[in-house]
């Protein structure tokens, strides 16, 4: 907890330009010991494996050592590292510390990341050295062995490049928000503030879910610690009014994995898309903002066509918070938020935002005992973030060595040509492509990491077919996080299976089908840029209202349930989906005939229900 209370001391005076002791660290030199800190952390809190916790101690002391000392060398001679061109020639201690920050960030992304993350930047971080002998599009610029470890720990394009730089510059203060909302109990608020909202309406607990999970998500950016906290108060609560197990787990899951999709914080990869695409993060925000909400909306449709069908029933009244006591007692939260959007989108200070809106919900909060931080509490909050930004860097310096390593031989920008060419300029089968490795990808990687990797190889080939930049880049974020609900790897509805007691699989398979959103989404705007907020007021308004037509009747189709006429069979299930996804399509004639198709479909039931009503005679009941 003390390295990460420096760590902490250490980024806010870096942020502030506080100079503290008279220390303010060159750009390179506070990366350095950014990395040295955090992961000496990484090494204290994560087990050498998951079966050997609290064991080989030693080890992990030698290996925060060595973390530390290595990088606290390079830091102090981070000015000479630029002005002395270290990176092409440099003195033997230089050799040694890079060698040995090299294998302390190995052994960090391989506890953090796992065996298949550690293989990838073995992978690609050793590319340099037979780069040269490579056939084709991989052939590359060969490094020796000593190159290629200076270029990767001195250069400024590997380990202290754009993934880690943005770390440094921005998701650090955002961990702290996220901390600090846990630590006053805003979890609690905000599922209290979604139950006041939704609770008593049919299958209200599920609703209560999806919309408590996705605000707190959208401050937290974190999937799976989401889960842990809201989990355990919404899965039972779901249960008790009819949903089974598996069904909870899955709205958990997908409610939770939205976290990664909506602003205003949308986990550490929203920044460092900032960073690649070159536009301020409130541009990332507000391109996300729809495609997220549409989302959601796909998630309520579906939660509540199924309680329509099953007969479910809200909460009692006995059970809902009254709506205005509750938002009296969140006022530190909803102020706090609004710190936040206003310093983050009408001061545009990025950086400086989390912490402004931080230290506003530690003050607000200290007038209730019940919120107020304690000793204890402190303690926790200093100890979850100093753990999670120990595995984020460790992360993502594992990952700089893949981006140095393709930048560093130029096979980079050759993958992209050679991708456009052997698609032959079509665009659907690039997208498909894409869509698959982004997938694949993410069943191995972090969302993160696979969204640096593929931004580096794959997004370049979209944006030269002639795709939005930042349409390219979001549909490859979407991609990647697939893998959290999708067999077989699927890490949230595995997490919430375990609290709901449910089938891991079975809730994989349903938490898929409820986010069938998800999978459509990127490709309608990809090619409809409207939807992430490019194009004229009323292009958007039209697009937004004709998609959420479109999701609302695919879903409808999924649940087999249409408002208005109740349930459906199964051919007219078919031709509603079908209707749907005309009405999808960006093109004028063919959402006409998808519309065309809804109401052919609607009129046919409410005739075929009306026949039937008559055939049974009048009822005297």
């Amino acid at each position: 907890m003390g390295l990460g209370a420096v760590g902490v001391v250490l980024a806010i005076n870096q942020q502030f330009l506080l100079g503290l002791f008279g220390f303010q660290p060159l750009g390179n030199a506070y990366l350095y010991y950014l990395i040295g800190i955090f992961l000496a952390v990484s090494f204290l809190t994560l087990p050498i494996a998951p079966d050997l916790e609290g064991r080989f101690a030693p080890v992990n002391l030698a290996l925060a050592a060595m973390a530390l000392v290595s990088a606290g060398w390079l830091g102090w001679h981070g000015l000479d590292i630029i002005q002395r061109g270290w990176e092409f020639e440099a003195p033997p201690m230089a050799h040694a510390m890079a060698l040995m920050m090299i294998v302390v960030v190995l052994e960090g992304v391989r506890r953090a990341g796992g065996t298949i993350l550690l293989f990838t930047a073995l992978l690609f971080g050793t590319f340099p050295l037979y780069a040269d002998s490579m056939p084709g599009f991989l052939w590359g610029t060969q490094y020796s062995f000593m190159g290629t470890v200076r270029a990767h720990v001195l250069g400024v394009e590997s380990i202290i490049g754009i993934p880690m730089q943005v770390v440094a510059e921005l998701v650090i203060g955002f961990v702290i928000f996220g901390a600090v909302l846990v630590a006053t109990k805003g979890s609690e608020f905000f599922m209290q503030l979604a139950t006041a909202l939704l609770g008593r309406s049919r299958g209200g607990p599920a609703k209560v879910a999806v919309m408590g999970s996705g605000i707190l998500g959208s401050l937290s950016g974190s999937v799976i610690s989401n889960i842990l906290t809201s989990g355990p108060f919404s899965i039972p609560t779901m249960r008790r009014v009819g949903y089974p197990a598996s069904y909870a787990a899955a709205i958990e899951a997908c409610a939770s994995t939205g976290a990664t999709l909506m602003p205003p914080v949308m986990g550490t990869v929203a920044f460092v898309m900032a960073s690649f695409l070159g536009v301020q993060y409130s541009t990332i925000i507000i391109a996300a903002i729809i495609p997220a909400l549409l989302f959601y909306a796909a998630l309520l449709f579906q939660v509540d066509m199924y309680a329509a069908r099953q007969g479910l029933k809200g909460l009692p009244r006995a059970d809902i918070p009254p709506i205005w006591p509750v938002l009296k007692s969140g006022w530190p939260y909803l102020l706090s938020l609004a710190v936040l959007i206003y310093v983050l989108m009408g001061l545009r200070m990025e950086s400086r935002s989390p912490y402004y809106a931080s230290v506003v919900m530690l003050v607000a909060t200290s007038f209730r005992a019940e919120t107020r931080l304690t000793l204890a509490r402190a303690r926790q909050l200093l100890l979850d973030v100093a753990t999670n930004v120990g595995s984020l860097v460790a992360i993502l310096a594992g990952i700089g060595l893949v981006v140095g390593g393709l930048s560093y031989t130029g096979v980079a920008g050759a993958f992209s040509r050679e991708l456009l060419l052997y698609a032959g300029g079509s665009i659907p089968l690039m997208l498909l492509a894409g869509a698959v490795t982004s997938f694949v990808l993410g069943m191995g990687m972090t969302v993160t990491a696979c969204y640096i990797f593929l931004s580096i190889l794959l997004a370049p080939a979209l944006i030269q077919a002639g795709l939005n930049p930042l349409a390219s880049h979001l549909f490859i974020l979407y991609w990647g996080m697939l893998s959290y609900i999708t067999p077989p790897v699927a890490l949230a509805a595995i997490t919430a299976a375990n609290l709901a007691g449910a089938n891991a699989m079975q809730t994989g398979f349903r938490s898929m089908r409820l986010g069938l959103p998800l999978f459509v989404l990127p490709f309608i705007f990809v090619y409809d840029p409207a939807l992430i907020m490019e194009g004229s007021a009323l292009q958007i308004i039209e697009r937004v209202g004709l998609t959420l037509v479109a999701i609302w009747a695919i879903t409808a189709a999924f649940e087999a349930w249409i408002y208005g006429v109740g349930r459906i069979g199964i051919l007219s299930r078919v031709a509603f989906a079908a209707g749907g996804i005309g009405i999808i399509v960006p093109e004028w004639r063919t959402s006409l005939v998808g519309a065309g198709v809804l109401l052919a479909v609607i009129a046919a039931n409410l005739a075929l229900g009306r026949r039937k009503t008559s055939a049974k005679g009048p009822s005297h009941g």
